[in-house]
């Protein structure tokens, strides 16, 4: 079946506070030029374009798709980012299940994301860092790895194992205070925060925060500080503002 041919719904991508029609520059998802515009019911619009009912993967450039037109809105518009890959059959089934159907809801979220933006912090040891401050300051693991020179890998595996084991240990202690130490700078700015999962053995934090805009200079500022002070031993981050996925992600079924 050709394109032309497949069953044409209506792909969306938010839902914001607009009473009226809305056009927006940055082309639709899929590759086709769809011009992205709103559906809208009392004091909400879902921005949408159209689209076949198709699944889209989740390639980078379906997912930069998607965000870009994200990323415009949010320029004009309090935003509910809707979750990737969402397609109704047709208008009205956005209006019945969506607009109308959780008008309340989304009267609601977007009241409390109105003002704020979300902004992202990463921070991870920079290399060679924590292994010799964990040597340092634990007695047990210096003492077992010194005893540990010049003896075979055969008649000292238990005691490597035991060695992996306590400085993983180690490094877990040194992750959860480090965190705090960072959180704790900039909680006063901060309306929300969520933190994600950490990649990687080096990555200490993974962040997003909810702030209020007028703040977010002093935000901005705190981390600057942070690095000038902490740089030595930390790789920072910071993005943002994004499209708040970490604190509304409407999902939406349509059986």
């Amino acid at each position: 079946m050709s394109m032309t041919e497949q069953t044409q719904g209506k792909y969306l991508y938010a839902v914001i506070n607009a009473a009226g029609p809305a056009s927006f520059e940055t082309k639709g998802i899929g590759g086709r030029g769809d011009l992205v515009h709103t559906i809208t019911e009392g004091q909400v619009s879902a921005v949408v374009s159209d689209s076949p009912m198709i699944e889209y993967d989740n390639t980078r450039r379906n997912m930069m798709a998607h965000t870009l037109v994200l990323e415009e809105v949010m320029q004009r518009f309090v935003m509910l980012p809707v979750r990737f890959g969402t397609i109704a059959p047709d208008v009205q089934t956005i209006a019945t299940k969506v607009l109308r159907g959780r008008y309340d809801e989304l009267t609601l979220l977007l009241e409390q994301m109105r003002g704020r933006v979300e902004l992202g912090l990463k921070a991870s040891w920079h290399d060679g860092v924590i292994f010799p401050e964990i040597i340092a300051e634990n007695t047990a693991i210096r003492t077992l790895r010194d005893s540990l020179v010049g003896r075979s890998a055969e008649r000292t595996h238990f005691d490597r194992v035991r060695l992996g084991e306590l400085i993983a240990q180690a490094m877990e202690r040194k992750r959860t205070s480090d965190e705090q130490l960072i959180h704790d700078r900039l909680r006063g700015f901060v309306h929300k925060t969520r933190l994600n999962k950490t990649i990687g053995e080096q990555m200490v934090i993974n962040a997003a925060y909810l702030v209020e805009q007028p703040v977010e200079p002093e935000l901005d500022a705190a981390i600057r500080a942070m690095d000038a002070e902490l740089g030595g031993r930390f790789r920072f981050k910071y993005v943002g503002p994004v499209p708040p996925y970490n604190f509304v992600n409407i999902v939406v079924n349509w059986s």
